[in-house]
C-alpha cells in the first residue's frame, strides 16, 4: 500500500475520479444558482478542505520561507485555476456536463503543447499519438 500512495499514477487516478465527481456535483448543484457565486461556494470549501489537510499533516510552513519566484508562479496557477472554474461553471450552466466536460480535459492536449514550448519537454511520437487521440475523443463526445 505504501507503493500505492507514493505512486503518480494512484494520485493521477484519484484526481480523474474526483474531476469527474466534480461535473456531476457541479451540474446539480448549479441548477438554481448563479454559476459564479457557485464558484465562490465551491472555493470556500477548498480552501477550508485544504487548510484542514495542511493543519491535519502538520506540512504547514512560515510564508516567509517561500521564494518570490514560488510565490509568484503560485499565484499566477490560483489566478488561472479561478479563471478556469468560472469558464467551467459557466459552461456547464449552459451545457449538458457529458459535452462541457470532454472539451474542459482539451486542457491535457494543451498542457502536453505548453510543457514542449514552455518547459523544454519532449514527447515521443507514440507520446503525441496520445495527445492527438485524447483531443479527438474529446471533441468526438462534445459533438451533439
Amino acid at each position: 500500500m505504501n507503493t500505492l500512495l507514493n505512486s503518480w499514477q494512484f494520485w493521477a487516478l484519484l484526481s480523474a475520479t474526483f474531476a469527474a465527481l466534480t461535473a456531476i456535483f457541479a451540474k446539480v448543484g448549479i441548477e438554481n444558482v448563479n454559476s459564479d457565486f457557485a464558484t465562490f461556494i465551491r472555493t470556500i470549501v477548498i480552501l477550508i478542505a485544504a487548510g484542514g489537510i495542511v493543519f491535519a499533516t502538520g506540512h504547514w510552513q512560515a510564508p516567509s520561507t517561500v521564494s518570490v519566484k514560488t510565490w509568484s508562479f503560485l499565484v499566477l496557477s490560483g489566478l488561472a485555476t479561478g479563471l478556469s472554474w468560472i469558464c467551467y461553471f459557466r459552461a456547464l450552466k449552459m451545457g449538458d456536463a457529458s459535452q462541457v466536460a470532454p472539451i474542459d480535459k482539451l486542457s491535457v492536449v494543451l498542457v502536453a503543447v505548453f510543457a514542449v514550448v514552455f518547459l523544454g519537454e519532449k514527447l515521443a511520437p507514440h507520446n503525441w499519438l496520445g495527445v492527438a487521440l485524447i483531443g479527438g475523443g474529446a471533441i468526438l463526445v462534445a459533438i451533439q
